[in-house]
């Protein structure tokens, strides 16, 4: 197994076909269809599945893309370390963030780490944690920022938290259960909810189990997007959880708090990285700016800050 094997490999992961692949690490098609019949063999399985559509992975494609990911950029981040150690700041970044950290926080990090590191370039995701986690997990990643999750497996992830906030159930103004004052009244209602197979037991303890309450699975619709999210519950005749400082930024869809007897759990914002991940110059300076952006807009006295920190506990 050789570096050029496992580049086609994420190549085509990454573009969805042998051309496109090609195109991207700039070498012929032909040399991008050997290596990976070369990796093939050596491994003595059939890794991608060839059709006019497009390139699918076998399940043991999957498993060794995720091993690629990891070791392609574990290089990525030594040369980043090599040319730091230079006087160069180069390379690309690459952050999944949740959105409304990603609103309140990252224009003002970003101008600053700009100055710091002008020549990196910064790739930014949404963030939810059941899109966020799987990513970072293969290398994709190099940290993401996002809501704690007690399914975060500790052996592989670790975090630092920033600030906890409070979560709230939340519909359109005119929503016919916006008088509602018990999740019993709404379980007849259809809900938009972001989980994944591992998340989906805390999701449900925190909105329902914890509170004595059950929900058929057909009333769980669930968006990878936090735009999504928000159009299904701002026009799609749904209900969901909504973190508060969102809700004080607005989301771009009016929505409406409701008044519920049972609290749901507070959250925690944190930056996640993979356990013994060594991570880049470039890395270790976007956090530190992100780190001053919230401790000076947690001093702020202006009136946009104070009513944002009243939604917010901080943690560093």
């Amino acid at each position: 197994m050789k570096l050029h094997h496992l580049e086609a490999l994420v190549a085509v992961a990454d573009t969805g076909s042998i051309r496109a692949a090609a195109r991207l690490i700039a070498i012929s098609q032909t040399a991008v269809s050997k290596a990976l019949r070369e990796l093939e063999n050596t491994q003595r399985m059939t890794l991608l599945m060839r059709a006019a559509s497009g390139v699918t992975f076998t399940e043991a494609g999957q498993k060794l893309l995720s091993h690629a990911r990891q070791v392609i950029g574990q290089l990525q981040r030594a040369e980043e370390e090599m040319a730091e150690m230079r006087g160069e700041h180069i390379g690309q970044l690459s952050i999944a963030v949740t959105p409304w950290v990603m609103r309140a926080f990252v224009p003002a990090t970003l101008e600053r780490f700009r100055t710091k590191m002008p020549d990196v370039q910064v790739e930014l995701f949404e963030g939810l944690s059941a899109v966020a986690l799987p990513r970072l997990r293969d290398g994709a990643l190099d940290f993401a920022v996002v809501p704690l999750i007690p399914a975060m497996p500790e052996q592989e992830f670790e975090n630092e938290p920033l600030v906890s906030f409070n979560t709230y159930v939340v519909a359109r103004p005119d929503h016919p259960a916006v008088d509602a004052r018990s999740i019993g009244e709404l379980l007849a209602m259809n809900w938009a909810v972001n989980f994944t197979v591992s998340t989906y037991p805390a999701q449900m303890q925190d909105l329902f189990w914890q509170h004595g309450f059950d929900i058929e699975p057909r009333r769980l619709h669930c968006a990878h997007s936090a735009s999504f999210l928000f159009d299904l519950i701002g026009h799609a005749d749904m209900i969901g959880p909504c973190p508060a400082p969102l809700i004080i930024s607005g989301p771009g869809t009016p929505l409406v708090r409701l008044e519920l007897k049972e609290a749901l759990q507070p959250k925690t914002v944190g930056i996640i990285k993979r356990r013994n991940a060594v991570s880049s110059a470039s890395a270790r300076c976007f956090i530190e700016c992100l780190v001053e952006v919230i401790r000076q807009r947690a001093r702020s006295s202006r009136r946009e800050d104070t009513v944002l920190f009243d939604a917010l506990k901080l943690l560093i």
